[in-house]
């Protein structure tokens, strides 16, 4: 089981507050901030305070709090207005699935047309 934080994870220090956010959201599994690289005018992270290190870290421990991240995101593109039109969610595991920060971290990308294949 991975640590509840990890002193060298950026998303662990913007959850400590040591890296100023843009807040959207937070309960006491997670927390939520606007992309400071947005891919369209909406672009939300919704991260867990548990510190995994990507999605397949996750174990049947955190099977309440997987389904607390998806209720959650479901919640926040309500808030932001995405539910009518449409929105994309998106977990990126793993350096060919494109991850660049190592904390599991939920995309939550709207306000426009998005096509497919993303890339």
């Amino acid at each position: 089981m991975e640590s509840i934080m990890n002193d060298d994870c950026l998303f662990c220090k913007i959850i400590a507050g040591d890296i100023p956010s843009n807040k959207v959201y937070e309960d006491d599994d997670l927390y939520a901030f606007r992309d400071i690289n947005p891919a369209a005018p909406t672009h939300v992270l919704l991260i867990p305070r548990k510190h995994l290190s990507g999605v397949t870290a996750a174990g049947e421990e955190d099977r309440e709090l997987l389904g607390s991240l998806l209720l959650a995101a479901n919640r926040i593109a309500t808030a932001e207005g995405l539910a009518e039109d449409g929105f994309r969610y998106v977990i990126n595991n793993g350096k060919h699935g494109g991850q660049t920060v190592y904390h599991l971290h939920l995309h939550i990308i709207g306000g426009r047309p998005l096509t497919w294949p993303p890339g």
